[in-house]
């Protein structure tokens, strides 16, 4: 599955910060903007592994309905 997001990345005097956008929470920084990227591809993946177990711990054994969602922005 591909979902793209916009990833900033800003220069500062110890390296590089970067964000995802659209998901707050994802964030980290680098000491060159290789770094950078590749610390943010790891936040993302944390940050989605992280709010999924939130939300089956919230859910509880609750019967409830899953499945895949997609969407394509313009």
């Amino acid at each position: 599955m591909t979902l793209q997001l916009t990833a900033v990345f800003e220069k500062v005097p110890e390296g590089y910060i970067a964000f995802v956008e659209e998901l707050p929470g994802a964030n980290t920084q680098g000491a060159t903007i290789e770094e950078a990227r590749a610390n943010l591809d790891e936040a993302v993946r944390l940050v989605l592994e992280a709010n999924r177990t939130l939300a089956q711990e919230a859910l509880g054994n609750r019967p409830v309905i899953r499945e895949r969602f997609k969407i394509t922005l313009a």
